[in-house]
């Protein structure tokens, strides 16, 4: 279900499974509350989630005041997050802005409007890893529920295994987005954290490998398109 990644005084990142729900379901813990009974934590705060299909680097905060903290860094979008996504169809551009307001649609989904009053914003990168298959580096600089599912499809590249806004697409053994590094200053400390996908044969490919060692290693130094 996770793997701890770092633990400190006031706060842990663990790297979550693909498919485990962060919310407790249908009378069942979820991902939060099972890893606070497991580690034995009586403080334990929520300071940001991932989507059941998600996998990748999750924070938790041991103390209000932290949370709290953390809570003022993720609302001011002064922490950076890079996630990685695969589709199997040709996107509109290879690389760019998606930007613009989200609305509720039908069945709990999102979409994206043309309008920019509050707008989701979304830098990428993508580069082809054989197969007809793209792996996309996305930054998002807002945190809108749904923002990268919808911001790939918007770009006709829905995300590989996303039931929810690519439902023709074949049966697969996980989705393919994952939280791939983030950063943040807390009480004057810098902390950086990156994890690689560990599941999924797509995520897993010789070519996905090679980005990731190579141009994509340190995604905070690429010079992102313009907002």
């Amino acid at each position: 279900m996770y793997k701890i990644i770092d633990d400190q005084a006031d706060f842990v990142v663990i790297d979550k499974q693909a498919g485990t729900s962060f919310h407790s379901e249908s009378g069942e813990a979820g991902l939060f509350e099972q890893f606070k009974q497991q580690q034995g934590l009586k403080e334990l705060y929520p300071v940001h989630r991932l989507d059941k299909m998600t996998s990748g680097l999750l924070v938790f905060a041991k103390n209000k005041y932290t949370a709290q903290c953390l809570g003022e860094l993720f609302e001011s979008h002064q922490v950076e997050k890079y996630y990685l996504a695969i589709s199997d169809k040709k996107p509109k551009k290879k690389q760019g802005l998606v930007k613009g307001d989200m609305a509720a649609s039908r069945r709990g989904s999102y979409k994206l409007m043309s309008c920019n009053s509050n707008p989701a914003v979304t830098q990428f990168f993508s580069r082809s890893v054989g197969n007809g298959r793209r792996l996309f580096l996305l930054k998002p600089s807002t945190g809108k529920t749904h923002q990268l599912r919808v911001a790939m499809k918007s770009i006709a590249a829905p995300i590989m295994g996303d039931q929810r806004y690519y439902p023709d697409c074949p049966e697969l053994e996980r989705g393919y987005l994952h939280a791939y590094q983030i950063g943040f200053s807390l009480m004057g400390k810098n902390h950086c954290y990156q994890i690689a996908p560990s599941t999924g044969e797509g995520f897993l490919s010789a070519a996905v490998t090679e980005c990731l060692a190579g141009q994509w290693y340190h995604p905070d130094e690429l010079n992102w398109p313009k907002i």
